[in-house]
């Protein structure tokens, strides 16, 4: 009995075999903390490979935070003669434009963790090192596209809000054109939750991946916004630490949670909730595509009843 619960913890139920149909997670929230507890170390490994195409942006990020928070000191203290707004813009704008390439190069890495967080997720099996391999080789071209509109997305409506903005001084119509833009934007970071587990799971074209991820946005609109404000709760809990610990300090600590587990548990997160979003949406009408993997099926013991049956 201890063995077989020590196989459990550190294998996990991939293909059932150590598990009963009663132990099988019920709904997708417990399948979720069952291959999390399972998963956890390998998501750390997949990690740790992970964000070395993220590390360029973070180093950019990094420095652009660490940038402003000396000059925003040296304007508290009065040594920085500009103003917090000049202060804002002089660190925001170089650093969007820096972070257009080092976003762009992540996509084809990104399809590759999407594909192996994605069997994680749903209890199958996958190899970090041949499977992600695989999969930036096969969804690489995809994946480039969707990364370099991402990368350009916050520069061009940084620039797009504060040209519109200056013109709307004079003419309250180009307030029209700021706020689509701004809209714009929005949808299109609450679009790419859907766009990668698309691109691993599906033989779409290009366009198709584009529409799919839109609607989805759109038809799923909570939880898309629930979705990215999850992903959003380290750097928001970083900010408020900053009011009682050392700024710097609280930009290091981030950036060693990244370094260590961040990237691969906002890909575990969104194919677990992208995995059930399909199967309600778009599996269910593929036929013969398999739903609900992972989670306890009542035909499955009337399967084994028939199997019993015919055995004897």
């Amino acid at each position: 009995m201890f063995g077989k619960m020590m196989n459990n913890f550190y294998y996990g139920k991939s293909g059932k075999g150590d598990y009963t149909p009663e132990n099988l997670p019920q709904n997708r929230w417990q399948l979720f903390w069952e291959m999390l507890r399972v998963r956890f170390s390998a998501l750390i490994r997949l990690n740790l490979m992970y964000m070395l195409c993220w590390l360029p942006a973070m180093l950019v990020i990094m420095i652009g935070a660490l940038s402003f928070l000396t000059n925003l000191s040296g304007l508290a203290e009065g040594e920085v003669t500009m103003s917090l707004s000049e202060v804002f813009m002089s660190t925001m704008s170089p650093l969007l434009i820096l972070l257009v390439p080092c976003i762009a190069i992540t996509g084809p890495f990104t399809s590759g963790v999407c594909y192996v967080t994605r069997n994680w997720a749903r209890d199958e099996h996958s190899f970090i090192w041949s499977d992600f391999k695989d999969a930036v080789k096969e969804n690489w071209k995809q994946s480039l596209v969707i990364s370099v509109i991402t990368g350009l997305m916050p520069l061009m409506v940084y620039v797009c809000w504060n040209f519109y903005g200056s013109m709307a001084a004079d003419n309250t119509f180009m307030i029209v054109p700021q706020v689509v833009t701004m809209m714009l934007g929005i949808v299109w970071s609450l679009a790419v939750t859907y766009f990668y587990p698309l691109i691993v799971c599906y033989k779409l074209r290009m366009r198709d991946v584009l529409r799919n991820g839109f609607l989805l946005a759109v038809a799923r609109l909570p939880m898309s916004i629930a979705i990215r404000l999850l992903h959003a709760v380290p750097a928001v809990l970083v900010v408020v630490l900053m009011m009682f610990v050392n700024p710097i300090w609280c930009v290091f600590g981030l950036f060693a949670y990244y370094l260590v587990l961040g990237f691969g548990l906002s890909r575990f997160i969104t194919a677990s909730y992208t995995n059930g979003v399909f199967d309600k949406y778009i599996n269910t009408r593929i036929e013969g595509a398999q739903v609900n993997r992972g989670l306890y099926n009542p035909e499955d013991d009337e399967d084994d009843e028939e199997s019993g049956e015919e055995a004897e």
